[in-house]
Parts: structure tokens; sequence; C-alpha cells
């Protein structure tokens, strides 16, 4: 028979060890998560109105409609 006892299974601070890997690993990917909905879904959006409002002419869009009688109130 060998007499191989098996290590003593850790009770103190278990907890906080368990807890300071997945506080990093919860901060990592969230940071992660927020950096690719910034420049994959905001930052082109944002370039899309930018682009959008400098050509824009809102008065030629206005008469555009008026005269296509969307508007009733002014004729």
């Amino acid at each position: 028979m060998s007499s191989s006892a098996l290590p003593k299974p850790q009770m103190c601070g278990l907890l906080a060890k368990c807890l300071t890997f997945h506080i990093v690993g919860v901060i990592t990917v969230s940071l992660e998560v927020a950096a690719s909905y910034k420049f994959g879904a905001a930052e082109p959006r944002k370039k899309a109105y930018a682009d959008f409002y400098k050509n824009q002419d809102s008065t030629k869009d206005f008469e555009e409609m008026r005269k296509a009688g969307i508007f009733q109130s002014t004729k």
C-alpha cells in the first residue's frame, strides 16, 4: 500500500482568490465590448450623420415636400 496523502484543499482565502480572478475577467470583457461598440457602431453612426447634414439643404427639402402636397397647412 502506498501511503501518499492527498494535499489538503485550500479553505482559507478561496473566495477572495476566485472573486479576484472573475472580477479581472469581467472588467476585461466589459472593456472589450465597450470598445467594440464605440468603434463598430457609434463612430460610424456619427460619421454618417455628419456626412448627411454637411450637404443637406433643409429649405430645398421643405420646398420639394410642399410642392408634393405633403403639408396641407402651407400652399
